[in-house]
């Protein structure tokens, strides 16, 4: 833990449910903590219920206001930056796919920018997805070094930032050149992550969930399309242990790196609902929707080899144990639960928090 104690971190999206999940991790490892968000993307939010703005310095504003942006950035010098604001959901790109871009792209470059003005930070992470990549439907788990690209906005703005990420670390912050600059740039690509306390719309867990509590069968759209799934902490202790790395002035970990689960748990949305539904016990159910949607992948996988040798970083929980400790947290909300004090106990059972 004497890593992260008093380091001053500064964190993109702590109102989201990811953000929220690594924000109280970070603290309660005794980091100093700057969160920078926009007001929490759901009601209820994990933020609110877990007493997150109480644990940190709360900044309410947007990453594609570069002077405001900046302006934090100068004034808090952050050691570590950790980037994770982002328009998170394919469905609403279809929507709004100019807000996707403006925020998914240009919020980068503006991260990227007020990072390079301010200077003073040493470790820098850009949280992108496992959709940045050209998804040729091929069942073969993708590679840091595969092409970018993506069918609809929300995983095109990916692919175009994990581009944007290349582009200033070589212009800017190359990683042969760390010990005149010192300060190591990498990507990170994660697969689907489940966890307590995701609230949004169009994402499976949050709809069963809420399916469940209320007695209905929650619609399914793609029951045979196949993710990557992994507890929310999995991910998170990948970035923890990479910005680490990056601290020690490697120069191949200021690179692209994958974090997902084993190929095992790479499972249809089907088996998801169904096996989530056996946990959840009565007469949880779901059905399928059947009716036209927007293209979304049908195949998805990732190879995590690179972080497994390099970082020695594989997933602590199967998909089971993510599964079963994701509706503990749903069932405790449910029951009137401590959430903070919950939530924490989840953490601090993770064996990676004990490696922190």
């Amino acid at each position: 833990m004497s890593f992260w104690r008093d380091k001053r971190v500064f964190l993109t999206g702590h109102t989201g449910f990811k953000g929220a999940w690594l924000a109280l991790w970070l603290a309660d490892l005794g980091a100093r903590v700057t969160g920078y968000s926009l007001a929490p993307p759901t009601e209820p939010s994990l933020f609110e219920m877990a007493g997150v703005k109480g644990m940190l310095q709360h900044i309410e504003g947007d990453v594609r206001d570069l002077e405001k942006l900046s302006a934090a950035i100068a004034s808090f010098r952050p050691d570590v930056v950790i980037h994770m604001a982002a328009q998170s959901l394919v469905r609403l790109s279809y929507q709004s796919p100019v807000e996707t871009y403006d925020t998914n792209v240009m919020g980068t470059v503006k991260l990227l920018e007020a990072v390079r003005q301010a200077g003073g930070a040493r470790s820098v992470i850009c949280v992108t997805s496992d959709k940045c990549y050209e998804n040729k439907e091929t069942g073969v788990a993708y590679v840091e070094g595969d092409p970018m690209g993506g069918h609809d906005p929300y995983s095109s703005s990916k692919g175009c930032s994990e581009l944007v990420v290349s582009a200033y670390r070589d212009s800017y912050f190359p990683a042969g050149n760390l010990a005149s600059h010192g300060v190591a740039i990498a990507s990170v690509r994660a697969g689907n992550v489940i966890g307590g306390g995701d609230w949004a719309k169009d994402r499976l867990l949050p709809d069963l969930m809420r399916g469940f509590a209320s007695g209905e069968k929650t619609l399914i759209r793609f029951p045979n399309a196949v993710r990557p799934w992994q507890h929310v902490l999995e991910p998170l202790s990948g970035y923890m242990r990479l910005a680490e790395r990056l601290w020690d002035g490697d120069p191949v970990a200021a690179s692209a790196w994958n974090f997902g689960p084993s190929e095992d748990d790479a499972k249809p949305v089907g088996w998801i609902a169904d096996r989530t539904a056996s946990i959840w016990g009565g007469s949880a159910g779901w059905r399928n929707d059947g009716q036209p949607q927007p293209h979304e992948a049908g195949t998805l996988r990732l190879n995590c080899s690179k972080a497994r040798d390099q970082l020695d970083w594989t997933p602590a929980w199967d998909l089971d144990e993510a599964l079963a400790r994701t509706v503990a947290w749903y069932r405790a909300q449910h029951d009137g639960a401590e959430i903070q004090g919950f939530t924490l106990s989840q953490i601090r059972s993770h064996p990676a928090y004990a490696a922190a």
